[in-house]
């Protein structure tokens, strides 16, 4: 699902209210981070990425876990909007459990928001301070219908957790993803992200068989994702 400027807008004023209130806040309505899609940009293109850049590896997972260092961004426009997560579920499936930051340049600068995610509901954003060069540690873990979210803003000393049950979730993957639900990335500092930690169910991200996913940027560049660091736990995702 696409998230429009309006959309985005009453999500901006929520955020806003929240961060007077000192609370974490659901949007108003879907911001559009969800399940793995694929957009396509007409017959013959090369840019046949999706919304989701980054590994999935299929199965019934109960943990998965990364790290990242939140990246500094410029603007190219108002429908930039992005997020590094981490998650279970969604690559085959209709629900995705999933927490991570989102970058959001409707206000025409960059705002920084953690939030987490029971999709099909709405995200659920935390009015936490975020900035770049923030490093960044998120794990969901699942038992049976109920879901632990947690993030920690190691460098600013903070986590927030949050449990859930979603009955329908179907516990199909796990996955490390930087998502653009608009088709739409900010300049990236060097042009790359980086996961490092990455682990399903304790084991490393390369001993679960993953599948590398392009990110769609635009229909004119592709975000894609290089081969796992001889560690077994590391990537990234670089803009080409």
């Amino acid at each position: 699902m696409l998230a429009t400027r309006l959309t985005r807008a009453l999500v901006a004023a929520a955020l806003a209210s929240a961060s007077l209130a000192g609370t974490a806040v659901a949007a108003t309505a879907p911001a559009g981070f969800g399940p793995h899609i694929s957009f396509g940009h007409g017959a013959g293109s090369s840019f046949s990425g999706g919304n989701w850049g980054g590994y999935a590896s299929f199965g019934s997972w109960t943990t998965a876990t990364a790290s990242w260092v939140e990246p500094s961004v410029t603007c190219r426009s108002t429908n930039d909007l992005f997020a590094p997560w981490v998650g279970i579920d969604g690559d085959g499936s209709s629900t995705v459990e999933q927490t991570g930051v989102a970058t959001d340049c409707s206000s025409g600068h960059a705002v920084y928001q953690a939030w987490y995610e029971m999709y099909p509901a709405a995200p659920v954003y935390y009015s936490n301070a975020v900035s770049a060069g923030d490093h960044f540690t998120a794990t969901v873990t699942r038992s049976g219908s109920s879901y632990t979210l947690t993030i920690s803003d190691t460098t600013k000393g903070w986590t927030k957790t949050t449990t859930k049950s979603l009955s329908t979730a179907k516990h199909y993957s796990a996955e490390a993803i930087i998502e653009s639900p608009t088709d739409s990335y900010p300049t990236v500092s060097g042009n790359t992200i980086s996961f490092t930690g990455v682990k399903f169910d304790g084991k490393t991200l390369k001993a679960t068989n993953p599948s590398a996913l392009n990110a769609d940027d635009r229909g004119t560049n592709t975000w894609i994702p290089g081969a796992v660091g001889a560690d077994g736990t590391s990537f990234s995702i670089t803009r080409h």
